[in-house]
């Protein structure tokens, strides 16, 4: 059998910290090395598979080192802030880190770059399987596309998420911006309200929805004339952004440093 990769998770008494713990603590070849949350949290001290009724014999904290100290991975699915925090200590740990968190600052995702020099990383805004095969679909239906269809983006989440557009439907706009020779920070269209005048051919839309506990949805319509063609995922648990951030932490067992996307990890490129 080859060698447990050790795990420490971020935000861990969260609804994704938690669907991280169960997913680590279930596959064969991952351990639960470390456990960590905000300080002040009540769960601090606390066994982090407490919630499952079992006993991991990993205790909550709140101080980094402390809980990265036998860990080989992070997987940090937190607040862009409490990221970069703990990205400085996974670069002086050389402890390899997995990023699902979104709404990064062009600054911040440069320090993550820079950082990537010398831990290997794999950040991507959605871990899902399938919404990086939906990407890839993506690229290739605009490709197809490119005249005479109008691109708009929906996505609908629950009412906790604090960033919008969601990293995923902006990911999913570069992707299409991309490949059809676009600039998406010059062609996006993040809201409509009053007189707005005829559609810009040359503009992608993004519409936002949320609400109740929608897990995420995301939808991209390629509209022209008589037809319609939507490219849609909607994800009914977690358990698939834990999923493939297991496989994120599988492909980083054997870079030492880089900045790689779940293209990489799904082999897509």
């Amino acid at each position: 059998m080859s060698a447990m990769h050790k795990i420490a998770v971020a935000g861990c008494t969260g609804r994704m910290g938690h669907m991280l713990i169960e997913a680590v603590l279930a596959a064969d070849d991952c351990q639960l090395a470390g456990a960590l949350d905000r300080e002040g949290s009540p769960a601090l001290g606390v066994d982090a598979s407490a919630f499952l009724g079992k006993s991991s014999g990993v205790i909550t904290q709140s101080e980094l080192r402390a809980g990265l100290s036998n860990a080989e991975y992070l997987i940090d699915f937190t607040r862009p802030e409490g990221t970069m925090a703990h990205l400085a200590v996974c670069r002086e740990l050389g402890v390899k880190l997995i990023i699902g968190t979104t709404g990064f600052s062009p600054e911040q995702k440069a320090e993550i770059e820079a950082a990537s020099k010398d831990i290997a990383i794999v950040m991507a805004p959605n871990m899902s399987v399938g919404v990086n095969v939906v990407l890839r679909l993506l690229d290739m239906a605009a490709r197809a596309l490119s005249q005479g269809y109008d691109i708009e983006i929906v996505e609908a989440h629950h009412r906790h998420k604090v960033d919008a557009p969601s990293g995923t439907a902006l990911k999913m706009g570069e992707v299409v911006a991309d490949a059809l020779g676009r600039d998406l920070k010059a062609c996006a269209v993040y809201g409509r309200e009053g007189v707005t005048g005829e559609r810009d051919p040359s503009t992608i839309g993004f519409a936002t929805v949320r609400g109740g506990d929608v897990v995420g949805d995301h939808t991209v319509m390629f509209m022209g004339t008589g037809e319609r063609i939507e490219v849609t995922h909607k994800s009914s648990s977690r358990a698939t952004y834990a999923q493939g951030s297991l496989r994120a932490v599988r492909f980083l067992a054997t870079p030492s440093s880089g900045l790689y996307g779940m293209d990489d990890v799904l082999g897509l490129r």
